[in-house]
């Protein structure tokens, strides 16, 4: 394996001291260590190495592996979700939540100003909020297995799209170089996003060299409008 192969791949992440499960693609696993989420997808993702589309230890442990063998790493937290940040655990004045009818106790999680945290402690009119990702400064464990290197471009594209903007619903076709993507959105993406994409999509797959983007809602909205006018 090496950088720019798009892989199939199935992994379990688990936290090294605590032996518990955060992120798994098995759903026996996630059913069997009680994180299962019924609106989540549990089958192996198809990710394309060297571009973070994993955490980043594991992203890096992927070159030089062989197809179809079971791996075990451990990850330090700088190859995971990073050390602790002092800076990142603020105190909050505890009106701050009473106006939003929020009830701060220790373990709620809560979004100040755009930034998710945990509250740690709640003393008098202050509260306690850990802004640091729930994992961080923690050893990771990964059992992960690549199960075959995808050639498909359609394959490939459908992944990225579904990495990037975190839908189910995309139909792609690719004929002699051309892209057309049909995306089940009630409108179509802002032109700096579908720029932004292009550009992606062209690096990892340069086979091809020209996208359109159709929002189908919007299309059917739009040839709705057309019949009623006529």
């Amino acid at each position: 394996m090496k950088k720019g192969d798009f892989i199939e791949l199935e992994y379990t992440g688990k936290v090294k001291d605590m032996d518990f499960v955060f992120d798994t693609t098995s759903e026996k696993e996630a059913k069997e260590n009680n994180i299962h989420d019924a609106k989540a997808s549990y089958d192996p993702v198809v990710i394309c190495i060297g571009q973070g589309h994993v955490i980043k230890g594991l992203d890096e442990q992927l070159e030089g592996k062989e197809l179809e063998r079971e791996y075990k790493i451990e990850l330090s937290p700088e190859q995971g979700f990073g050390k602790k940040n002092a800076k990142l655990i603020q105190l909050v004045a505890t009106g701050k939540f009473i106006k939003q009818k929020i009830n701060p106790i220790p373990g709620l999680q809560v979004n100040i100003d755009g930034m998710m945290g945990m509250i740690r402690t709640v003393s008098g009119g202050r509260t306690l909020v850990d802004f640091n990702h729930p994992l961080a400064g923690k050893e990771l464990i990964y059992d992960f297995k690549i199960n075959k290197i995808v050639k498909d471009d359609e394959e490939k594209l459908r992944a990225l799209l579904k990495l990037q903007l975190n839908l189910k619903d995309i139909k792609v076709n690719i004929k002699e170089g051309n892209a057309t993507i049909d995306l089940n959105i009630k409108q179509n993406l802002p032109k700096p996003i579908e720029e932004k994409l292009t550009e992606h999509i062209k690096e990892l797959i340069p086979s091809i060299k020209k996208i359109e983007f159709k929002a189908i809602q919007f299309k059917a909205k739009e040839d709705k409008s057309k019949e009623n006018k006529g």
